[in-house]
């Protein structure tokens, strides 16, 4: 398994099961399954509803707790200082955990309010209070965020005591924020790649089924690739065993000359879960 160092010296397995959308009750059978396979990078969070199964597979799968970094995340829409720290209180005790190694705040608005004019600058100072309290406390081994844009971290960089540790941004084949990307790397911010397989809308692109074709491997597998290709965290969710074993499975590379013509892919339609406030194109 291959590491990034976080800014505080702490590594993070650069594959990591992504759980969004697996049932609570389903949940831990596929943390049990992921760990089995090899994976030690799990993420959550509060909107997931999951929360609880995760805890129960990461206690019961038999791989001690300090070789696994859990991820979780402050609700998006806990914009007070009291608000978060509660959260991650309640968070430790649904999971049943001691501690979690990697706390986000899931985004810069409630996502009601996603990308309008109203920023939350001065909420998203509060709860970045809560996040570094609860490190300092040593609730929370690591604290970044989730989906902020180039003037959300800069709000957060002007007033915090601990720079966030991690950034984790919608970013598959298609979709690739260069300049939000490029920053967080000058501030020493580690980038996740959430979706790194558009929520399955990339099984539908030819250009990227023909060049998985090239390769003799399956879309997802190039996409997540790609995603670790381009320096960042990868979290593709699966629930069936076989697809976590295929997505983990990435001994090929993309030659250079592949990787700039997917760059230069653009798409953004997410079909039927365009609904969802991060695949609505704002």
């Amino acid at each position: 398994m291959d590491f990034k160092t976080l800014s505080n010296g702490r590594k993070i397995p650069v594959l990591g099961l992504g759980t969004w959308f697996i049932d609570d009750d389903k949940v831990a059978a596929a943390v049990v399954s992921a760990v089995k396979i090899g994976y030690r990078h799990i993420d959550t969070a509060q909107a997931y509803g999951n929360e609880r199964g995760v805890g129960v597979g990461i206690n019961t799968c038999g791989v001690p707790r300090d070789e696994l970094f859990i991820t979780s995340k402050v609700a998006a829409e806990a914009k007070t200082y009291d608000a978060a720290a509660k959260s991650i209180d309640e968070t430790l005790e649904k999971m049943e955990l001691d501690y979690i190694d990697l706390m986000l705040i899931h985004s810069p608005q409630p996502w009601a309010e996603w990308r309008n004019s109203k920023r939350y600058f001065e909420e998203n100072i509060q709860v970045w209070k809560a996040l570094e309290d609860a490190y300092a406390a040593g609730k929370i081994k690591a604290i970044g965020v989730s989906n902020f844009l180039i003037d959300d971290l800069e709000n957060l960089l002007a007033h915090c005591k601990i720079k966030p540790m991690v950034n984790q941004l919608l970013i598959h084949i298609g979709n690739m924020p260069a300049d939000l990307i490029e920053y967080c790397k000058e501030q020493y911010i580690v980038v996740e790649a959430y979706s790194p397989i558009a929520h399955g809308e990339a099984l539908k692109n030819e250009t990227i089924a023909a060049m998985a074709q090239k390769y003799g491997v399956s879309v997802p597998q190039l996409c997540i690739k790609y995603a670790l290709n381009l320096g960042t965290v990868a979290l593709p969710k699966a629930s069936n065993p076989k697809h976590m074993q295929d997505n983990a499975d990435l001994s090929f590379e993309i030659s250079s000359e592949d990787m700039e013509t997917l760059k230069t892919l653009d798409f953004k339609v997410y079909g039927e879960y365009s609904y969802f406030p991060v695949f609505s194109g704002k």
